[in-house]
C-alpha cells in the first residue's frame, strides 16, 4: 500500500505495518502511516524510541505538542518530569523504551494565537493505531511493561480497568481476550501508574510526584 491509500472500512494502520521486528524499519514505515484521520493535522508520526532490547517498555497514551514539533516521544514538560521519576526510582533512562498509544498528536486549537489543546484518543483511534504498538511489542520483547495513565491502562488492559485501584501493583503481561499472544512475550509482569502530565496538573504536586516514583520503585525492585 502506498502512503496515499487510505483504509477503507475500519480504522486501522494494519497495512502499513511492515512484517519485521527492526524498529528502524518500523519507524520508517510508521512515518507514512495514515490508518486512521489524526494525521491529517499532525505536523508527523511520533513513533517509539529506546534500546533495541530494552527490558522496560513504557505506554502513554499520545505525543503532546512538543513532541509533535520534534518528533521524539517524551521530550516535553511530562517527559522531563518521567525522566526525573526514573532517577528517582532507580532505573536507568537510557535503557527504557518509550512510547504512545497513538503515534499521532490530537488536539483542538482554542485562545489567543490557536494554542494547540490536547484532546483525548477516542477508542477507535486507539484500536486503529494498536498495530504499531503490537509491532512494537514483538520487536522489544521486554520483561516489563510500564503503562502509563487511564488512556494507555484502557488499551492494554480493557476498559474496566482502572488506575485508581490497580497502580503500583504487579500485574500479569496484558494480554487481550481475541489473542492472547497479541503483546509477546507472555512471561513478564506489568505495573500501571498515573501519567507524568498528570503529576504537573494535580494540586499537590510533591505528593502526586512521590506517588509515581513509589509505583516506579516497584518496577525496579521486580527487574
Amino acid at each position: 500500500m502506498t502512503q496515499q491509500e487510505i483504509p477503507v472500512g475500519r480504522p486501522t494502520a494494519e497495512p502499513f505495518v511492515p512484517a519485521t521486528t527492526d524498529l528502524g524499519e518500523l519507524r520508517a514505515a510508521a512515518a507514512g502511516c495514515r490508518g486512521c484521520h489524526l494525521y491529517e493535522d499532525a505536523t508527523q508520526t511520533v513513533f517509539g524510541e529506546g534500546p533495541a532490547r530494552a527490558r522496560v517498555i513504557m505506554v502513554g497514551e499520545q505525543p503532546g505538542d512538543q513532541e509533535d514539533r520534534r518528533g521524539e516521544p517524551f521530550v516535553g514538560p511530562a517527559g522531563k518530569l518521567l525522566d526525573r521519576a526514573l532517577g528517582e526510582a532507580g532505573i536507568d533512562r537510557s535503557l527504557v523504551y518509550v512510547t504512545n498509544t497513538v503515534k499521532h498528536f490530537k488536539f483542538k486549537q482554542a485562545g489567543p494565537g490557536k494554542r494547540r489543546i490536547h484532546a483525548t484518543p477516542d477508542r477507535v483511534e486507539i484500536t486503529a493505531c494498536r498495530p504499531w504498538l503490537v509491532a512494537e511489542f514483538a520487536a522489544v520483547r521486554p520483561t516489563a511493561v510500564v503503562v502509563l495513565g487511564a488512556t494507555a491502562a484502557k488499551a492494554l488492559f480493557g476498559a474496566s480497568f482502572r488506575i485508581t485501584r490497580s497502580r503500583g501493583e504487579v500485574l500479569p503481561w496484558p494480554a487481550s481476550a481475541q489473542n492472547p499472544a497479541e503483546f509477546a512475550p507472555t512471561e513478564g509482569f506489568a505495573v500501571a501508574t498515573i501519567h507524568p502530565s498528570a503529576v504537573l496538573r494535580a494540586d499537590d504536586r510533591e505528593q502526586a510526584f512521590d506517588g509515581l516514583v513509589a509505583d516506579l520503585k516497584v518496577v525496579a525492585e521486580q527487574l
